[in-house]
Formats: structure tokens, C-alpha cells, sequence
């Protein structure tokens, strides 16, 4: 008998143990993809703002930024989408929020000048309940994090909720239903539990939850989507019953 096969228990060892590794690592990767912790995370984050740059850039083409903007970038990550739009609202204000502690702290780091200066704040919430009155943003982003909102109609009328009338909320993602790389990329975006949604399903969501002027741009090269809608100057009856939040 080879001498490290003592038996059953230890033929199952050596088979199981390495698959169970592979399990639990990519548990952890998934894990910090959708909420990096504070030092770990740090590298997870550094990758998405390296690998969303371009995405990001193009996204923000379809919007304006007047120099006295109120923004606010929900799932701000890393902080380079704060970074560049506090570049861009020279004379405004730029607000970033996410749930996980470890992109609150990298964000916060990346910006940390513009914060000294009092024109950016980032802060720990849920877009479930965003610590913000109505009627405040100009404009709020969403680079790469849509998919992760817990539920979508409600998520998107509290973001409606702190839109002022007229303000635009844009929606920019690297991958959706029916896209280029959707076969490829669908998996891994299954089992970090994430919403997938089509154009039509964007155009019917945005329409739920009560914008208006929708319009979804695609960029077929890289399956990239930008969805933009508009609050609208009169509530509708979906923005009027949204969840509302005091200052």
C-alpha cells in the first residue's frame, strides 16, 4: 500500500480538499467583487477602476455637468467617478455613497484633497435609503453597480426621491441581457447574485419607478449600456410614492 492512502477517509481527502479550496477562494473573490472589505478589498478596488475607466469615460459622454452641479455616485467604489466629476462641477458638490466600508475608505482616500477643500463627501449607505432630501442632485450615477440594488423599482424611486425636477439619473454598466459578452459574462454574474436585465427590461424599469425621456445607448464593441432617465417636472404617481428619507 502506498503509505499516504491509508483508506477510504484519506482517498476522499485528497480528492475533496483541493476542489473545497477552489470553492472557498472564489467565495472570497465573489465576496469582495460585491463588497470589498476595508484592506483586502483594496486591490479588488483598484482593479475596478482600472478595468471600468473606459466604460466609465464613455458612459459619461451621453450626460452634461454644468460646473455648479450637485452629483452624487451611488456605489462609488474606488472613487475614480467621484474624482472625475468633482473635475468637472468645478463649483459644485460631489456626493458619493456605498454600502461596504472598504470602498467608503479607498473613495475617501483617492479624494482626499477635494474633501479637505469641502466639495466632495463620501459617506457609508444603502441606495435603499439614501440620507439625502428630496430634491437635492442635479445628477446621480451608477457605474457598475445597478445590478447589485436589492430591489430594483424601489431602489430606483428613492434615487428618483432625491433628484431634483429635471435632474438625470444615469445607469452604466459593462455587460446586460442580449449583449456581446452577455453568454460569456453571465455566469460569474449569477453567482454574485446579480439583477440581468435587458434594454427593454431598462426602458420598462425606468418607467416603473417614474423617469422619464428614457434612452439607452449601447456600445456594440465592448457590449457596454447607458441607460439615462429624466425626474420629471410634475411627480409622477411612482416618484410621488417613493419612500422618503429626512435630511
Amino acid at each position: 500500500m502506498i503509505p499516504w492512502l491509508r483508506g477510504p477517509s484519506d482517498i476522499a481527502m485528497k480528492v475533496i480538499l483541493p476542489y473545497a479550496v477552489v470553492v472557498a477562494l472564489t467565495a472570497y473573490f465573489l465576496l469582495q467583487v460585491r463588497k470589498p472589505t476595508r484592506w483586502v478589498g483594496r486591490f479588488f478596488l483598484w482593479m475596478m477602476n482600472q478595468g471600468h475607466s473606459g466604460l466609465t469615460d464613455w458612459g459619461l459622454t451621453h450626460v452634461s455637468v454644468r460646473d455648479d452641479f450637485t452629483i452624487l455616485d451611488v456605489g462609488c467604489g474606488g472613487g475614480r467617478t467621484v474624482e472625475n466629476l468633482a473635475a468637472l462641477a468645478t463649483l459644485g458638490m460631489v456626493y458619493g455613497i456605498d454600502y461596504s466600508a472598504g470602498s467608503v475608505a479607498a473613495s475617501r482616500a483617492r479624494n482626499e484633497q477635494q474633501i479637505k477643500a469641502g466639495r466632495v463627501v463620501i459617506e457609508t449607505a444603502s441606495v435603499s435609503k439614501l440620507p439625502f432630501p428630496d430634491n437635492k442632485f442635479d445628477l446621480i450615477t451608477a457605474v457598475e453597480t445597478q445590478y447589485y440594488w436589492p430591489n430594483l423599482v424601489d431602489d430606483m424611486r428613492e434615487v428618483l426621491r432625491v433628484l431634483k425636477p429635471g435632474g438625470k439619473l444615469i445607469v452604466i454598466a459593462e455587460m446586460h441581457k442580449g449583449g456581446r459578452y452577455d453568454t460569456l459574462k453571465w455566469p460569474v454574474m449569477w453567482l454574485l447574485r446579480s439583477s440581468h436585465l435587458s434594454v427593454n427590461d431598462q426602458r420598462e424599469l425606468f418607467a416603473a419607478a417614474g423617469y422619464t425621456g428614457v434612452e439607452i445607448l449601447e456600445e456594440s464593441k465592448h457590449g457596454w449600456i447607458s441607460a439615462i432617465g429624466c425626474k420629471p417636472a410634475v411627480p409622477s404617481d411612482a416618484s410621488a410614492n417613493s419612500p422618503r428619507t429626512d435630511a
